[in-house]
């Protein structure tokens, strides 16, 4: 009987994002599309083996949380309308990537970057068959036009049936 294997990256889990969650989930083939519901500046916190003081991303879905380098958190403030407060970074939605290049005291060792174009995520489209149809009219002539616009593609020809 063969004792099960174990995966030289086991030992390489932390707490934070890290090249090899993003590798797992790669393997997976899960996306690497996150929402950010916050950034925290933490103090004294471990990181790696050391206390320090970092920038750390939450995000929506369980995932574990990132550690803005510099590089990410200039991408970060660029999608926040070039505000650098990082209150302000909540409720974007990045792509991760893994980037080969990335240096630590001289040697190349990869790290995690978000990718500088912000994603975006397609938005249903709505039809008189889909079962938000009535819920969508509702809200339309409740005054909540934008909301419904922010949440579904309509036709012009289907908003006129909708505003009707």
């Amino acid at each position: 009987m063969e004792k099960s294997k174990t995966h030289y990256r086991n030992v390489f889990k932390s707490d934070h994002l890290g090249v090899a969650d993003l590798e797992d989930m790669i393997e997976n083939g899960k996306p690497l599309i996150f929402e950010v519901t916050e950034v925290r500046q933490e103090f004294n916190v471990a990181v790696a083996g050391r206390k320090g003081n970092h920038n750390i991303a939450y995000f929506k879905g369980g995932h574990k949380p990132l550690v803005l380098n510099a590089t990410n958190s200039k991408i970060m403030k660029k999608f926040a309308g070039n505000s650098p407060f990082v209150e302000d970074w909540k409720s974007k939605l990045i792509e991760l990537y893994i980037d080969p290049n990335v240096t630590m005291k001289g040697e190349k060792v990869g790290g995690v970057r978000i990718r500088p174009v912000q994603p975006t995520i397609a938005k249903p489209e709505l039809t008189l068959n889909h079962k938000r149809w009535e819920d969508a009219k509702t809200a339309i002539k409740s005054g909540k036009k934008e909301a419904v616009l922010k949440q579904f593609t309509i036709s012009d020809d289907n908003l006129k049936l909708l505003e009707a």
